[in-house]
Order: structure tokens, then C-alpha cells, then sequence
């Protein structure tokens, strides 16, 4: 069984990635704004929805977590 520390490193390790994305966001033109997203602006209002950009974060976010479960066996 692992011991919790590791579980509260990987926490925190996981608090600071995010952070730091929100932090480097609006330095990351391209973010948002991938061919197949979504936007429809009318008079008045505004849909935007990030399609694809959704679709490549969750491929990051697979590949970070599915890694180490591979390297480790």
C-alpha cells in the first residue's frame, strides 16, 4: 500500500501545474482559439465553446496520468 505522503506530494505537484497554467494562460495565444471551436456571436450575445481544445487537454491530462502507471511495471 502506498504511504499517504506520496498521495499529498502528488496533490500538491498537481495544485502547482495548475496554477501555473492559469498563470501562463493568457501568454498562450493559441489557447481557446484551435480550429473547431466553437463561437457564435449574435447582437447580443456570445457562445463560445472550446470543442477542441477540451479534446487536447484531455489527452494531456490522460497521458500525464497514464505514464507512470507505465513506467512503473
Amino acid at each position: 500500500m502506498q504511504h499517504p505522503a506520496w498521495i499529498l506530494i502528488l496533490v500538491g505537484l498537481v495544485t502547482i501545474a495548475i496554477g501555473a497554467a492559469w498563470l501562463l494562460a493568457p501568454s498562450i495565444s493559441w489557447f481557446g482559439k484551435l480550429p473547431g471551436d466553437i463561437r457564435i456571436e449574435g447582437e447580443n450575445v456570445t457562445f463560445y465553446f472550446p470543442v477542441v481544445t477540451c479534446v487536447v487537454i484531455s489527452l494531456l491530462l490522460t497521458a500525464i496520468i497514464w505514464l507512470p502507471g507505465y513506467f512503473s511495471h
